[in-house]
């Protein structure tokens, strides 16, 4: 399968911003988002607009380091806004987004929260790509209408996810929480027709390789079910087996990142 490329994910940006709003057009803001508690559908969407222009702002102005991003973590409910003026604001700040992606290119640098010093902005896009779609499956849920991705993308979410489960926040000791590598610790998670991958735990940090031997845990469904699994959503078709502890483990320390639902 082969992985999305730049301008894949600057079109995805658009493309699951215009799916979310024909998801919540003629919804209620003040619905309650059940897999982001605390937040109403009008906060969730708030989220997903400040998201692109949080990004918009850092790619555009190139930034050597953080760029505030209050909207983004505490988005805050307007009793005066309805979909008639919120949707229109979601669509222009993904087109605006994707628009500044493009200009500036894959490898332009700036800062992003997964690298110590700027990286090229190809990050923003895949990452925005991705944002938008977990948050379009949480709209989904609060409205009751289906939720689904092309496969294509979803394994690169996937791969995305693993991607930063490598990174040393999420595997060094932690006070609060028992420690994840050691010995005889494997997980392997399947998606049939869509990729298999296997996630070494045994050694001084995470590896990502082919799959090799037994593991100590499995997850296994459709890829874009494992990606929900990944983001702790409702996932029914996923399967685990083994060692499901190890398991709820790597997602809580492999998602570290997820400061804000």
């Amino acid at each position: 399968m082969t992985p999305p490329a730049f301008e894949d994910h600057c079109d995805t940006i658009v493309t699951q911003t215009e799916r979310l709003t024909a998801q919540v057009r003629g919804a209620g803001l003040s619905a309650p988002v059940p897999t982001c508690p605390g937040w109403t559908l009008g906060q969730l969407l708030r989220h997903v607009g400040g998201d692109h222009r949080w990004a918009e702002e850092i790619v555009r102005t190139r930034a050597a380091g953080p760029v505030g991003n209050d909207l983004v973590d505490a988005p805050r409910a307007d009793p005066s806004a309805d979909t008639s003026t919120l949707l229109p604001w979601l669509t222009e700040g993904a087109a605006r987004l994707s628009a500044t992606l493009r200009s500036a290119g894959p490898d332009v640098l700036a800062w992003n929260p997964s690298a110590d010093r700027p990286a090229p902005v190809r990050f923003w896009a895949r990452r925005m790509a991705y944002e938008t779609a977990v948050h379009r499956a949480d709209a989904a849920l609060t409205t009751g209408t289906p939720f689904t991705l092309d496969a294509r993308l979803a394994a690169d979410a996937v791969e995305e996810w693993l991607e930063f489960s490598t990174f040393p926040e999420a595997y060094a000791p932690h006070p609060d929480l028992p420690d994840l590598l050691g010995p005889g610790r494997t997980v392997r998670f399947e998606a049939p027709g869509a990729g298999t991958w296997h996630v070494d735990l045994t050694g001084e940090r995470p590896v990502l390789r082919a799959a090799s031997g037994a593991p100590a845990a499995t997850a296994r469904g459709p890829v874009t079910d494992l990606l929900l699994y990944f983001y702790r959503r409702p996932a029914p078709a996923v399967v685990t087996g083994g060692d499901t502890a190890l398991l709820d483990l790597w997602r809580t320390r492999a998602g570290f990142w997820l400061e804000a639902p």
